[in-house]
């Protein structure tokens, strides 16, 4: 994934050379945008947040892995 901070609205902004576009308010200081990225996530996969989890702390691209929840059904959640 790939994550636009300070944005004005948590939204998922599509898909951008096989990623899939987050943006999200928060500013990317003091894990601030990854646990922005987590609630954006979980609330798509209708999930807790503690499931979900991101890599990539200091970079805009994340991997995020999301428990109970395959890659192709959590990327139509995120895109749909």
């Amino acid at each position: 994934m790939r994550v636009q901070p300070r944005a004005s609205a948590d939204e998922v902004a599509g898909e951008r050379a096989g990623s899939i576009v987050l943006r999200v308010t928060a500013p990317p200081v003091d894990g601030k945008a990854n646990q922005a990225v987590r609630k954006l996530v979980a609330k798509k996969a209708g999930v807790p947040q503690k499931n979900v989890m991101v890599r990539g702390q200091s970079g805009r691209d994340k991997l995020v892995r999301v428990e109970g929840v395959e890659s192709a059904a959590l990327r139509r959640a995120l895109l749909d």
